[in-house]
């Protein structure tokens, strides 16, 4: 990454000044201010982001989602809030969710059984597929 400007003054005439924490340290020569190249964050694919709010959405917890995703739940309930993700409210209904390849997703919807009384939605997964459906609680 490259220095434009010194974040303390913005004054474009500084130096290098050795290295802290295996980064490059630099001083400004017109304010005599210390400091480092900002650290370039891990950024994480939108598909990932996109996906996690879709389960959250379809009524998965976020500890969930960080299962079946690998991302950290923290992240999830981040992404949550900046986008402001609100998710409608049903007491009747639960998700039950499985992971399923594409033959066994296939045999699923061979009986007939699995389609009755509630709704499923389909998603990708990768190479997989997940598959949620809502159903009533047990009275």
């Amino acid at each position: 990454m490259t220095i434009d400007l010194c974040p303390n003054c913005g004054s474009d005439q500084y130096v290098k000044s050795g290295i802290v924490n295996k980064r490059q340290r630099y001083r400004c020569k017109k304010c005599n201010y210390y400091f480092t190249v900002n650290k370039i964050g891990k950024k994480i694919d939108d598909y990932y982001v996109n996906k996690s709010l879709q389960l959250y959405l379809e009524g998965l917890t976020y500890r969930e989602i960080e299962r079946i995703l690998g991302i950290s739940h923290v992240s999830v309930m981040n992404w949550v809030k900046k986008y402001n993700i609100k998710r409608p409210y049903n007491s009747n209904y639960h998700p039950t969710y499985k992971i399923l390849n594409a033959n066994e997703l296939g045999k699923y919807f061979l009986d007939t059984d699995n389609l009755k009384g509630a709704g499923v939605v389909v998603t990708e997964l990768g190479d997989k597929f997940m598959l949620i459906k809502w159903e009533r609680f047990k009275d």
